[in-house]
């Protein structure tokens, strides 16, 4: 049986095939699809872990114990995994451990743009990079035998035209391939210095050395001869661009099994063709590895080292040729930078920390809320990585009383942010004495990924009844005073004011907890479906205080304000700023469930 699959989705059922029992991830595109999939293989456990080092020691427990396990994360959170990727990759395995690392060249939802095939060569893992969504389904099943021959984790990396692309996947059945006996073993699993040393000298001497052999033999790694007098390397969307460009008037040696690399593969392919080309995305991963071979090769000289590539890039650089013709619209399509949405709950914070703008520095975090920075609102000084939202806004506190600057610190963070690792942002500030004001942004879900669950929501991955944590108490059990907290519902600005105005003259850690779930959620579009705010013409001033707020449902057409219905689900924001009562609330609410 065969079936139309993007490359999440063959991941997903590689693993089930594969007789997988453990899956744990942290939602972050362009990987999340993989274990919201893997979920609905009831065979396999699976979790959406407070963070990606949560989620890979999942892993690593489930492996020692003698089951197979996958953990998916994307590119920056290997970063948060890499503490404990660094040292199971010493201790090795006992069932099959794969961990995939979805990377995206072009940073179209991401803060970077690192190549984690790196990651493979630091932490001497074994790594496997599939091209197509066949390659994803089959490659998986070929990992986790990989691991468990190897004694290794492995690396899957992944990239996001792999992730999402489509295309035909033949379906076979699961391989139950059982636990494996978990026997005590102090020497491999308990990595004391005494211990590690020994570890560290048989990956040289002996994991390695296996690995690199298999490299050469697998078929991950083949060659096609055509014409020899082009040779082109290249691996995952970057063969089939390759291919797209030069068709059979080139040599291929794709590359499937990309750490430790194909030495004599690759000196084979290159004594064969007259002229030869690395095509790869971002580093110069492979190119580099070819030279210091002392083989003449052409890469990076001609191709980008940022962004993603495409057949046109290729043709290009390579052919000098110039762009095709393709068809195109007589017509100008508007700019779209990314907003937030109408209705967002984080708009009515924003708003009204926006009139101390002057008077603050905003440090803000990874998620919709980040959106904070764009005008008219504008509140956004920094944004690093999960956490810094709190973090951050530590160091600039000290900064700022050193440098005797007359401005208090906001530092923003999401729900699912702040459990994956704000927690311990706010215990560094309680302890350390800050007097920055954190304001967690609770909309009931993990939204810019596409509304998972998380520790707060009171549901699991598969939608089923689980612990809700309260933030507010979590608040108080690590030391911030009572007095010292606010809750508010975001679309009631006078109470959201009076909770920025507290929190602004505040001289000790203060937090404001916002609580409104996301307006995308689907409950809560089918609760406010009958609302809708609407601008009495004969009352409006044309003063624009309504466009203040930023909801792209509202706008200054032909000297006219008025709200798209379309758009608008009455969160009341507009009618509340505006001096004139010109804009009503009209409709009527169903019943609303989300908690």
């Amino acid at each position: 049986m065969k079936k139309l699959l993007t490359g999440n989705e063959a991941i997903a059922r590689g693993a089930y095939e594969a007789g997988c029992l453990i899956a744990s991830a942290y939602p972050g595109t362009p990987s999340t699809e993989i274990l919201e999939n893997v979920s609905q293989y009831r065979e396999i456990y699976s979790e959406w872990s407070t963070n990606e080092k949560v989620a890979l020691e999942v892993g690593c427990g489930a492996s020692i114990a003698g089951a197979r396990a996958l953990v998916a994360m994307k590119h920056v959170g290997l970063n948060v995994a890499a503490d404990p990727l660094f040292t199971i990759a010493y201790e090795g395995v006992n069932g099959g451990l794969v961990i995939i690392t979805a990377d995206e060249p072009g940073m179209h939802s991401s803060q970077n743009e690192q190549d984690n095939r790196l990651y493979a060569a630091h932490a001497k893992v074994a790594m496997v990079e599939p091209a197509d969504s066949q390659e994803c389904k089959d490659f998986i099943k070929e990992a986790f035998e990989i691991s468990e021959r190897f004694d290794t984790p492995v690396l899957f990396r992944v990239t996001t035209r792999v992730c999402h692309s489509k295309g035909l996947v033949e379906l076979k059945d699961r391989k139950e391939v059982g636990i494996k006996e978990y026997v005590k073993d102090l020497r491999k699993y308990i990595m004391v210095p005494a211990n590690a040393k020994v570890k560290h000298v048989e990956i040289e001497k002996e994991r390695l050395p296996k690995l690199q052999e298999y490299s050469n033999t697998t078929s991950l790694n083949r060659i096609e001869y055509n014409d020899k007098s082009i040779g082109i390397i290249a691996n995952g969307i970057s063969y089939y661009h390759a291919k797209e460009v030069f068709k059979d008037k080139a040599s291929y040696l794709k590359i499937g099994f990309s750490y430790p690399l194909p030495d004599k593969l690759i000196r084979e392919f290159a004594e064969q063709v007259d002229k030869l080309y690395v095509i790869e995305e971002n580093e110069p991963y492979m190119e580099n590895f070819i030279k210091a071979m002392g083989i003449d090769c052409i890469g990076k000289e001609v191709l980008p080292i940022c962004g993603e590539l495409s057949p046109e890039i290729i043709r290009k650089a390579l052919l000098g040729e110039e762009e095709r013709e393709s068809y195109t619209l007589d017509i100008e399509i508007p700019a779209r930078p990314p907003t937030l949405c109408a209705g967002c709950p984080h708009r009515g914070i924003f708003y009204e920390v926006s009139k101390y703008k002057d008077k603050i520095i905003a440090t803000s975090d990874i998620g919709c809320y980040t959106l904070g920075m764009a005008p008219p609102l504008g509140v956004g000084d920094t944004v690093i990585c999960m956490g810094a939202g709190i973090s951050a806004g530590i160091g600039f506190d000290r900064v700022n009383k050193k440098a005797n600057r007359n401005k208090k610190v906001f530092g923003f963070v999401g729900d699912s942010t702040f459990f994956h690792s704000g927690i311990t942002g706010l215990i560094d500030g309680i302890y350390n004495g800050t007097n920055m004001v954190i304001v967690i942004l609770d909309n009931r879900t993990t939204g810019m990924t596409g509304h998972q669950e998380n520790p707060g929501t009171g549901r699991n991955i598969l939608g089923e009844q689980a612990p809700m944590i309260d933030i507010e108490s979590l608040v108080k059990a690590v030391g911030i005073k009572e007095e010292n907290i606010r809750v508010t519902d975001p679309y009631n600005l006078k109470e959201t004011r009076e909770a920025v105005k507290d929190a602004y003259e505040s001289e000790e850690p203060f937090v404001i907890i916002t609580k409104r779930p996301c307006a995308l959620i689907k409950e809560v579009q089918r609760a406010r479906r009958g609302l809708y705010c609407e601008v009495d013409q004969e009352k409006c001033r044309k003063c624009k205080a309504c466009l203040r707020i930023g909801c792209p449902a509202i706008s200054f057409r032909d000297n006219v304000i008025s709200v798209d219905r379309a758009q608008c689900n009455g969160c009341s924001i507009c009618l509340q700023v505006c001096p004139f009562d010109a804009i009503e609330l009209k409709g009527k609410a169903g019943d609303f469930h989300v908690q």
